[in-house]
């Protein structure tokens, strides 16, 4: 969900690669909530992440057996994101590299699919991007997508209120889905806290869906 028409007065590129120059190295250690949920009992292949962040997604699935790569439009984030791997002894299953997904994407196909987050600031094409990113999943291979639902409790910026639902949200994507089983279209509840805020529910658009055989 884009954060409301004031956006940041500089590239796409800078501005992401200024916001992880700027991060702690320090990682949480855990998996975003849905990837684990929906990912930890499938059987594990090839994954493509798009916006890897500072890894710990890439290093989760890594330690379950998965091959990643991971992108990030961030040099700062690859950089921090590779350390992540090292210190968990994963970075040979994971192939980190720096891809601005408006540009380009890698060749190839993956039994995962899945963006976390993949939301900017910026006027964005999210939609064809992950168009073109559900054309590289497997038979069988699994599309995962997941989205702010709502305002974090604790954010200081100002939103867009109109949060789409998940089945606009599908229809947003423009698949062909009589080539997709759905295995979970719905708002999905949380809780999360930052940093020195308290705890607070929040909710996610999740989009999981399993490429027909």
């Amino acid at each position: 969900m884009k954060m409301e028409k004031d956006e940041p007065a500089m590239a796409p590129v800078e501005f992401w690669e200024d916001r992880y120059e700027a991060a702690s190295a320090e990682t949480s250690g855990r998996p975003t909530t849905v990837l684990e949920k929906f990912v930890k009992d499938r059987p594990v292949g090839h994954a493509l992440e798009l916006g890897c962040g500072k890894g710990d997604d890439a290093v989760w699935l890594a330690k379950q057996g998965w091959f990643v790569t991971a992108l990030d439009i961030s040099q700062a984030a690859i950089d921090i994101a590779r350390k992540n791997a090292e210190r968990n002894n994963v970075a040979e299953k994971i192939n980190f590299k720096v891809c601005d997904l408006t540009k380009d994407f890698p060749d190839g196909d993956y039994d995962l699919v899945t963006a976390q987050f993949l939301e900017s600031p910026f006027e964005f094409p999210r939609e064809r991007i992950l168009n073109h990113a559900a054309r590289h999943v497997c038979a069988a291979g699994m599309l995962l997508v997941t989205t702010h639902g709502s305002v974090p409790p604790w954010s200081e910026t100002q939103w867009e209120t109109d949060f789409p639902t998940p089945e606009e949200a599908l229809v947003a994507l423009n698949l062909d889905l009589t080539d997709w089983t759905r295995i979970f279209v719905e708002n999905f509840s949380r809780i999360g806290q930052k940093p020195g805020s308290k705890p607070g529910k929040l909710i996610d658009t999740v989009i999981a869906l399993e490429r027909n055989r």
